[in-house]
């Protein structure tokens, strides 16, 4: 059996950020606005460990919210030491952080306090796109980065955002594919979402600006994870956490609390597609995992109801054997 992984998240909200970046309300996205204490990292530690128990070992202290490099050094300085007593039962520490905050400096700093992963919030391979949105940082800035970092030993994780301002369908999967170059270990993707007092609300209430639609983000997003999949990269958040404050201070944008599964639901659906294509009309089983019974049927029962309006009636058979995401055909037997 895999062994349970769960983070254990310390957010320090927009703490070490040295821009604005379009897009970014981080308190209303989080619904954090206290910055933790020393004591806090204890505490927190203290409490996770009597939830995890043996299971710790495999789960990460995480520092999310903030570009954690950039932060006042003392303050970062205090929220690892805080780590210490704990480290030992835990499988390391992952920080977030900007591209242009990494160096060998820092680096060796983390190596000594046990920093296990890195994740860089890249946002996107396009300078133009990166310029647009006040990222304050290049895509240059990002390889060099994730090579440092990958030279120093730690685990690598790549944040991308689709439908950024300026960005396009095309330049969002030209950054996953420069992404797979640089060979993460992890990536996250999340689609924009437009909130109260950002520039990008602000284009968006202007005119200037059009978000996505879920339906387009979903198609987009989900042929991403596909690349993904198909080089071994595990992409480990799709869409932002599920919060009130993020709801409340919402202007627009392909926000879904359960985007991920409507992105693999439409995997499934394409790959059900394509598997039919070319076949006569009529009763098709379709074989799948049985975790993914729900993602096959899709939304409402969205993913049988598109195939039933192209000629095909298709019943879910569940078989252990086939690989999570895939699907297997076969012809329905006559009555």
């Amino acid at each position: 059996m895999t062994a349970k992984h769960a983070n254990v998240a310390l957010f320090i909200p927009f703490n070490g950020c040295p821009h604005r970046c379009s897009f970014c309300d981080q308190r209303s996205i989080t619904g954090k606005q206290y910055q933790p204490t020393a004591d806090d990292v204890k505490r927190t530690l203290t409490t996770a460990l009597d939830s995890l128990k043996e299971n710790s070992i495999h789960s990460e202290i995480a520092f999310f919210g903030g570009s954690f490099t950039a932060i006042d050094r003392e303050y970062m300085l205090s929220l690892l030491k805080a780590t210490a007593p704990y480290i030992d039962r835990f499988r390391g520490i992952r920080i977030s952080t900007r591209p242009d905050c990494i160096d060998e400096e820092i680096l060796s700093l983390l190596k000594a306090y046990r920093v296990s992963s890195v994740e860089l919030g890249a946002q996107s391979m396009s300078d133009m796109v990166l310029t647009a949105n006040d990222r304050g940082h290049t895509a240059a800035d990002v390889r060099t980065a994730s090579r440092l970092i990958r030279d120093f030993g730690f685990e690598l994780g790549l944040q991308m955002m689709t439908g950024l301002y300026k960005s396009t369908p095309e330049s969002d999967t030209e950054t996953a594919r420069q992404f797979i170059a640089l060979r993460p270990d992890t990536v996250r993707i999340y689609p924009t979402i437009v909130m109260k007092h950002t520039r990008l609300g602000d284009l968006y209430e202007a005119g200037e600006y059009r978000p996505q639609t879920l339906e387009e983000a979903v198609a987009l997003v989900s042929r991403l994870l596909t690349m993904f999949k198909e080089e071994n990269i595990r992409v480990i958040r799709v869409g932002l956490h599920d919060s009130e404050s993020l709801k409340e201070n919402r202007l627009s944008g392909p926000y879904h609390p359960a985007f991920k599964e409507l992105c693999e639901s439409r995997i499934m659906l394409d790959r059900a597609m394509e598997l039919l294509s070319g076949k006569d009309r009529g009763a098709y089983t379709l074989s799948v995992n049985p975790r993914c019974r729900s993602k096959m049927t899709g939304n409402k029962k969205a993913n049988l109801s598109a195939l039933k309006e192209m000629g095909y009636d298709i019943t879910i058979v569940e078989d252990k054997s086939v690989h999570n995401l895939d699907v297997e055909i076969g012809q329905q037997p006559s009555p």
